[in-house]
């Protein structure tokens, strides 16, 4: 007789776990409490939809905070195995100049998830939507706003994050968990913007503007890439990947120091050499000219700098290396990309089956984890979904 399976959430992590759930084993219903699936799913799609990067699965691990939590998911369905499978599916990918990897060009993301539903819908797996679970009756049965409670053998929940609140993912039941005696840790930004209090002069010039080339640093982490300089503060993926190093030292802190290299492929004795051997006059001609910073760089350089040791290379060449920003606080949780905070990963074992309440499992964003932009969040969540698919499978075969 073939047991049920309690899908709660449907974000990429619910989709994938049905999607490679044995339906010879398995009778699957997802519950969602919008009137459709992967509706945070799309909206990530309107700024560029990465489905993952193609680095080296190595490299591909570190990327997480904690690394090692997703380790086994992401190994066992890596971004090559998501590449394959989407290309199985009808949605061939290709590789950007950013090493991202993104549907062919044309394909949009109600196509991407469309594809996926239809691998569900050839399954014959049940969906039930405006359906909002709020917590287990007293003979634990999941129990459900319109009044449904159902008995099951398996319960997954997938319910997101505390980010973008117009997708459904607006975090509220972190308390259900709490009253529970499940640790929850409260929802934090990542992945967004961080305040600074740019001087005026400079941010009515170059509000919206790109610092491109750059790498920024906070506590021992170092970032290449780009930021944006905005009137709240400083955003972009060379930021958003420092966001557990930033949090962490806001947690202690009233504010912060970050410092940014302007030109990380030459060392401060190189910047100091081209300085002092230029043939140019001015320090900005110089700048320009043999070091090569943009506009933007130069600008921020001179509100950033003391006039005396803008005129002094030694001193410049320190500060183009490493230019200090105080940030003072995240931007608000509907404003960030992802958040972190959530079930605590100690709440969980490897196959993230909660230790307290047996056969209940959470995936996805609702646990404490975090990544950068650039494909990561997406694959941690599909791996997750496949990882625990398998191991489902196999728990089920051996009994």
């Amino acid at each position: 007789m073939k047991k049920k399976i309690a899908i709660i959430g449907g974000g990429p992590s619910s989709l994938l776990l049905a999607a490679f759930l044995d339906t010879d084993l398995f009778d699957i219903t997802i519950f969602e409490k919008n009137k459709s699936f992967g509706r945070k799913f799309l909206v990530a799609g309107k700024g560029g939809f990465n489905l993952t990067h193609s680095e080296t699965i190595e490299t591909f691990i570190e990327r997480y905070t904690p690394s090692i939590f997703l380790e086994k998911s992401l190994s066992e369905f890596n971004n090559q195995d998501l590449i394959q499978w989407f290309t199985d599916i009808g949605i061939p990918t290709f590789v950007g100049s950013s090493k991202r990897v993104f549907p062919l060009k044309g394909i949009k993301p109600i196509e991407v998830l469309n594809a996926i539903l239809q691998v569900l819908k050839d399954k014959k797996i049940d969906f039930q939507f405006e359906q909002t679970w709020i917590g287990w009756n007293e003979d634990e049965k999941i129990i459900f706003q319109s009044g449904l409670n159902i008995q099951t053998d398996y319960v997954v929940f997938a319910l997101g994050g505390g980010s973008w609140k117009v997708t459904g993912s607006d975090g509220q039941w972190l308390d259900i968990f709490s009253n529970k005696g499940i640790k929850t840790l409260p929802f934090k930004s990542a992945n967004c913007a961080y305040k600074i209090q740019w001087p005026e002069h400079f941010i009515s010039k170059n509000e919206g503007k790109p610092l491109k080339n750059i790498s920024a640093t906070c506590g021992s982490k170092i970032q290449k890439g780009e930021a944006v300089i905005t009137r709240f503060g400083l955003e972009g993926n060379a930021i958003y990947a420092l966001s557990p190093q930033i949090q962490k030292e806001l947690d202690a802190k009233k504010s912060i120091t970050i410092f940014l290299d302007l030109k990380p492929s030459l060392s401060e004795e190189i910047i100091l050499k081209k300085l002092t051997d230029s043939k140019l006059k001015k320090t900005s001609d110089k700048l320009r000219g043999d070091i090569k910073l943009s506009t933007i760089q130069l600008s921020l350089l001179k509100s950033y700098s003391k006039k005396e040791d803008f005129l002094d290379h030694k001193k410049l060449s320190q500060i183009i290396k490493k230019l200090p920003l105080d940030i003072l606080f995240a931007a608000p949780i509907d404003e960030a990309i992802s958040t972190t905070g959530g079930i605590d990963l100690k709440e969980v074992n490897e196959h993230f089956q909660l230790k307290k309440i047996d056969r209940t499992f959470c995936i996805g964003e609702m646990l404490d984890w975090n990544a950068p932009t650039g494909g990561y969040l997406l694959q941690a969540c599909f791996s997750m979904g496949v990882y625990l698919a398998r191991y489902l499978n196999n728990l089920e075969m051996s009994e």
